[in-house]
């Protein structure tokens, strides 16, 4: 009752009503603590100094990080009584990985209302997953654990995945990768370099895989992690024989 005077007061009167608008339109609620999810905006990029302390939303996102993992934790535990923990732990990295979380910011439209230096390039779209966590933690401090367990799993992880096709989704790409060569007695090394930090506060890594030797795939990322996953994956697939043979008559072609 309460939410239904207070939604069209809030949303368009007062200073704060384009901010109760972006969340109601995005979670379909009206907070009652808007000043959290103003902080869940501000990446560091564009942090505030108030009273000598940096304001950003990192220390939200912290909190947003653990929130969800727990959530999700418990979600897929009462979800698939027969997975033992490896299956679960692994179903659960595809759920929050950094895709799947900056897929569900880009889809509620987080990404538009991020603050942010406008050094900040369209590479480094981590920040779109990194405000979702930061949004969970401020509704976690201002709703409750009980409503952020609703909200990601009725409205959010319904709306955006069918856990069938997450759970045959193939993310790790790099581990993928490394059983090949193993099982075909290739090597495969991953060869990983970080740039030095830019004026977001961002540094950026390039990986490049090598098999046997000869350059097969790279990758960009914020991590070296995320790098290496899409270097991974930039090969795109488990090579066939054929492929093979087309590698090493490269790298014949190349020695001589």
């Amino acid at each position: 009752m309460f939410d239904f005077l207070l939604r069209p007061i809030r949303r368009n009167f007062g200073r704060d009503k384009l901010y109760y608008r972006i969340i109601d339109d995005m979670f379909g609620f009206i907070p009652n603590n808007i000043e959290l999810y103003k902080l869940a905006l501000i990446h560091k990029s564009a942090s505030i100094e108030m009273h000598g302390r940096t304001i950003n939303n990192e220390r939200l996102e912290f909190l947003g990080d653990a929130v969800i993992e727990n959530i999700t934790s418990d979600y897929l535990f009462i979800e698939y009584p027969d997975y033992d923990e490896g299956k679960l732990t692994k179903l659960r990295s595809k759920l929050v990985s950094r895709q799947s979380l900056n897929a569900i910011a880009c889809k509620l439209g987080l990404d538009k209302h991020i603050i942010c230096c406008r050094s900040i390039n369209a590479t480094q779209k981590h920040i779109f997953g990194d405000a979702f966590e930061a949004m969970m933690g401020a509704i976690y401090l201002d709703q409750g654990y009980n409503f952020a367990n609703r909200l990601l799993i009725n409205n959010i992880y319904s709306a955006n995945f069918s856990l069938e096709e997450v759970d045959e989704t193939e993310t790790d790409f790099k581990s993928r990768l490394i059983e090949w060569g193993q099982k075909n007695h290739h090597s495969v090394l991953f060869r990983t370099k970080g740039t030095p930090t830019g004026a977001g506060g961002t540094r950026s890594f390039r990986c490049t895989v090598l098999i046997d030797n000869l350059e097969v795939g790279h990758g960009v990322g914020s991590s070296k992690k995320e790098a290496e996953q899409h270097a991974a994956q930039s090969v795109s697939h488990e090579p066939s024989d054929e492929e093979c043979a087309r590698i090493l008559d490269r790298l014949d072609k190349i020695s001589k």
